[in-house]
């Protein structure tokens, strides 16, 4: 069988992805920016995002947390309040609804960074102690921050600075955002598939660096990693901090691709859905985190909305109505864990060395049956 090189499978995967840039900026050229479309796009990578980054915690070390939907939380607040304009007074008759006291007009780029740090510091102060517990312990714990750092976050006294349990808009979302050095805007679905992509890409290197050899270990046996050396408290926090960062980052995201933030938006619920995006995908597979999470937002956004619209309904039958996408979707997903137990992809990676030996292991396999049909013959 014909071996393929590293040099030539590192060009083929960055044609790939190269492919897939160019794909999303010429839908955007030819596309109307109002489809539907480009709406299950810009949600699917961010989607895709966090899940990786949930995946990095649950998936490749072993740590079973739940509190994704807070990270991402603290990130979309961070983001917002930076990037929200200096001149706001609280006399403005919308502030109660719209604005918040405090700005710093910052640009979108370090806002986003910040929001991916200030999830990080958190996740720094919170893992100390939450990080000696394991299995349920450590996900009931991680699920309680979740929700505590929503309830502050919705508190009226903060009102100056989150708005309280009001909405905050106004801030730098992604119709606004501008080519740096230009003024030329910059394509919203691009540019949420170019953060995203280099975000996953970070969390992929880490994978495969010998720290990502250490989460594994620990994942697979602790007491044989920490007989090998590995510290485990450092690497399981190190872990949970960089799992938070891209969180939050993913967090600043959504922020920018809904125009609006508000805490009740990240309930526990969120959580679930990132779960359920890694547990399709496979747990442990960051191609899979990132299949599902496009056909997750998909079904749910736009493939199944038609369950909701009665005149779809025959014979008189009243069976098709709002919210009857729901339990569709719920059956769904119930025949792809029944049936698909280890997710979409297992443990495995879409790669281009594996699609090269399956084309390689046909053509053998073809070749072998035509010269079996000619010796018959």
């Amino acid at each position: 069988m014909k071996q393929l090189s590293k040099k030539k499978e590192t060009w083929l995967s960055v044609i790939g992805i190269a492919a897939v840039y160019i794909i999303v900026s010429v839908l955007e050229i030819f596309i109307p920016s109002t489809s539907i479309l480009f709406t299950v796009l810009k949600k699917g990578a961010i989607y895709a995002l966090v899940a990786v980054s949930m995946n990095l915690l649950n998936g490749f070390t072993g740590l079973f947390s739940l509190g994704q939907a807070g990270f991402m939380l603290i990130g979309a607040y961070t983001y917002a309040i930076f990037t929200m304009p200096v001149a706001i007074k609280l006399t403005d008759s919308v502030y109660k609804y719209y604005h918040c006291a405090i700005g710093f007009d910052m640009g979108f780029l370090p806002a986003i960074i910040l929001a991916g740090l200030a999830a990080a510091a958190f996740a720094t102060l919170i893992g100390i102690p939450v990080l000696r517990l394991k299995s349920d312990y450590l996900a009931i714990a991680t699920l309680g921050f979740a929700e505590i750092i929503r309830a502050v976050f919705q508190w009226d006294e903060l009102g100056p600075v989150t708005n309280g349990a009001n909405v905050m808009r106004e801030y730098l979302d992604l119709s606004h955002i501008k080519i740096p050095f230009t003024n030329i805007p910059f394509p919203p679905t691009l540019f949420v598939f170019l953060i995203a992509g280099i975000c996953i890409a970070i969390i992929v290197l880490l994978i495969n660096s010998s720290y990502g050899r250490a989460f594994k270990a620990i994942r697979d046996d602790e007491i044989a990693a920490e007989a090998m050396g590995i510290n485990l408290f450092k690497h399981k926090e190190l872990s949970f901090v960089i799992s938070s960062f891209f969180a939050g980052i993913s967090g600043a995201l959504l922020a920018m691709f809904q125009y609006t933030v508000q805490a009740a938006q990240f309930k526990t619920a969120m959580t679930y859905e990132i779960l359920l995006v890694v547990v399709i995908g496979g747990i442990g597979s960051v191609s899979g985190s990132c299949i599902a999470s496009f056909l997750y937002i998909a079904c749910s956004e736009w493939w199944l909305r038609f369950l909701d619209d009665s005149q779809y309904n025959v014979l008189g039958l009243d069976i098709l109505r709002s919210g009857f996408r729901k339990v569709v979707f719920s059956v769904i997903i119930m025949i792809i864990v029944l049936f698909c137990s280890k997710g979409i992809m297992g443990d495995k990676e879409l790669s281009v060395r594996r699609l090269w030996e399956k084309i390689q292991r046909k053509k053998a396999a073809k070749k072998q049956t035509v010269k079996e049909g000619a010796e018959n013959e």
